[in-house]
């Protein structure tokens, strides 16, 4: 990852305006990949990272909210923006309930999708920052080792947990004394 240029995925089937909003981009120093349907996003994340995905609702071949569904089922915490004609609240919610982190409508302030962007990079960088090596976690009588997915309780006993259980905790650990947000647990887990 090139912490000086992010790596934007812009997915827009519309080829005049995905080809003005890449070349906005790359002038504010953004390395973009474009993308103009549903299946070829599926295949651009599961082969490179990106810093933030772009993501149009209404696409030929797979819709944006399906397309955001399977990312969030592969664990996949990349931020994704969604830029919509679709403009109803009804529309809002559900590409939030679905996985989205922001929602903008089409037409858009230039200046907005910028600002929107940077804000959401620069919050899952520093997310992606906090220590996400750790191994294992002792506390008083108990261990948890995170890449065997176990814990020893204070008895002793070994204890088998699940991916979720093993996120969570570590999430947990990683903002200790702090209060963690609903919506960063769901975000992360």
């Amino acid at each position: 990852m090139n912490i000086d240029k992010p790596s934007l995925l812009l997915v827009e089937d519309e080829e005049s305006l995905r080809e003005t909003i890449k070349l906005n981009l790359e002038l504010e120093g953004y390395e973009v990949t474009t993308v103009d349907n549903g299946p070829d996003v599926l295949k651009a994340v599961k082969n490179e990272y990106f810093d933030l995905i772009i993501l149009d609702i209404m696409l030929p071949e797979m819709d944006g909210i399906t397309v955001c569904e399977n990312i969030r089922m592969q664990n996949n915490p990349v931020p994704i923006l969604f830029l919509s004609a679709k403009n109803s609240g009804a529309d809002r919610i559900e590409g939030l309930k679905k996985g989205g982190d922001d929602y903008l409508t089409k037409p858009f302030n230039l200046e907005e999708l910028l600002l929107r962007i940077e804000k959401l990079i620069v919050k899952n960088r520093q997310i992606l920052s906090k220590d996400t090596n750790m191994d294992t976690y002792t506390f008083a009588n108990g261990t948890v080792d995170f890449a065997a997915q176990t814990a020893i309780d204070k008895d002793g006993n070994k204890v088998e947990l699940s991916k979720k259980e093993m996120a969570l905790l570590k999430l947990l650990i990683q903002h200790k004394d702090e209060v963690v947000s609903r919506e960063h647990i769901l975000q992360v887990v």
